[in-house]
């Protein structure tokens, strides 16, 4: 009895290899529609990957990015300097001083300019031997330039200026103590001038670099007294001229 259901049960040998055959014939067509789906992922995938942007060539930017054509109106230039000055004219030995240093040039012509400025000078000196004070006293210097500059060779890249400015300096000495027990001058207000020219390394169209060593004519004592100086800093340039 149970032999006769089970033999009830067992397909056909047609059937099972119909069966098997439709087996593998499902299959075949997922296996083929999954790697249609991955073929074409991978597609896009490497399409969004090349885009046009990618596969042309960027040429490099060689210069700047307008040309320095020095047909500015106006020109501020502002910086940190160095100077050495002598604190008291009888004085051995002379002292150093730091500060900063703002210019304003008005430019008449592409050649010639007319400038003003501010500089503001600190330093400490040695003093003469004294009962009052032994060490090194403060000084100072502040004041106001006014001159002529000259735009010398140029390019693109670089420009050579130069410039004569004078005016008045006021000293103050008063600091540490009593400037006349220490040799130093007491505070006052002399002629200055400085004499030199500029470098200036041009980063864009309104923008340089300037490097500016002077010789420095002071008359804080008896006789004119010659000194170094030298400041950098940036150059601004704007308005049409």
């Amino acid at each position: 009895m149970l032999e006769k259901k089970t033999q009830e049960f067992v397909l056909p040998k047609g059937t099972k290899s119909a069966s098997g055959f439709g087996r593998r014939v499902w299959m075949g067509a997922l296996a083929a529609a999954l790697l249609t789906v991955a073929t074409g992922s991978g597609a896009a995938q490497d399409a969004q990957l090349v885009s046009p942007q990618a596969t042309t060539k960027q040429k490099p930017k060689i210069g700047f990015i307008a040309p320095v054509t020095y047909d500015n109106k106006y020109e501020v230039y502002g910086g940190i300097n160095f100077m050495n000055f002598q604190g008291g004219q009888s004085l051995p030995t002379r002292m150093n001083m730091g500060g900063a240093e703002v210019l304003m040039t008005y430019w008449l012509t592409p050649k010639w300019g007319l400038g003003g400025e501010w500089r503001g000078e600190w330093g400490t000196t040695p003093v003469t031997p004294n009962i009052t004070f032994n060490g090194r006293a403060l000084a100072s210097l502040n004041g106001g330039l006014l001159g002529a500059q000259y735009r010398g060779p140029k390019n693109q890249y670089a420009a050579l200026n130069y410039h004569a400015y004078a005016g008045a300096m006021y000293g103050k000495f008063d600091y540490t103590a009593d400037p006349t027990l220490l040799g130093m001058y007491t505070n006052r207000t002399k002629p200055m001038a400085a004499l030199g020219i500029s470098i200036d390394v041009n980063h864009s169209k309104n923008m340089a670099f300037r490097l500016s060593p002077d010789l420095i004519l002071e008359h804080f004592g008896t006789e004119t007294r010659q000194f170094f100086a030298i400041s950098g800093g940036v150059v601004y340039r704007f308005g049409k001229r």
